[in-house]
């Protein structure tokens, strides 16, 4: 019975591995903000313009942030009055919604890098 000796270096795998999944999760961070800006309260645009996407690859954390003095308590107080289109958890809910299309394109993300 012939013998095999197989030899893996995961390195440089694992490695596109995590760059992959940190494009995908940048990907995915921009389309929530895209969908959260589109529900943002907007009064002056001020909220809406402060909008912004990061991440944090040795962590593999992705960030959708709003940053003005009053963007969370717009995000919690759901008895505030909107624009139509507009409301309160404006990143919870855009986030929640598009669940499948995030997972997507961290998945693409991953595969193209794997090729």
């Amino acid at each position: 019975m012939p013998q095999f000796r197989l030899h893996f270096d995961a390195g440089p795998a694992a490695r596109a591995l995590r760059g992959g999944a940190a494009s995908g999760l940048f990907l995915a961070a921009e389309h929530v903000l895209g969908q959260a800006d589109q529900v943002v309260p907007l009064d002056e645009a001020a909220l809406q313009r402060s909008g912004t996407a990061s991440i944090d690859p040795p962590s593999l954390t992705a960030m959708v942030s709003y940053d003005t003095p009053y963007a969370v308590r717009q995000h919690e107080e759901l008895d505030y009055r909107h624009a139509p289109g507009r409301t309160a958890k404006y990143l919870e809910t855009p986030l929640n919604s598009s669940r499948q299309e995030v997972a997507a394109l961290i998945a693409a993300q991953i595969r193209r890098a794997l090729r």
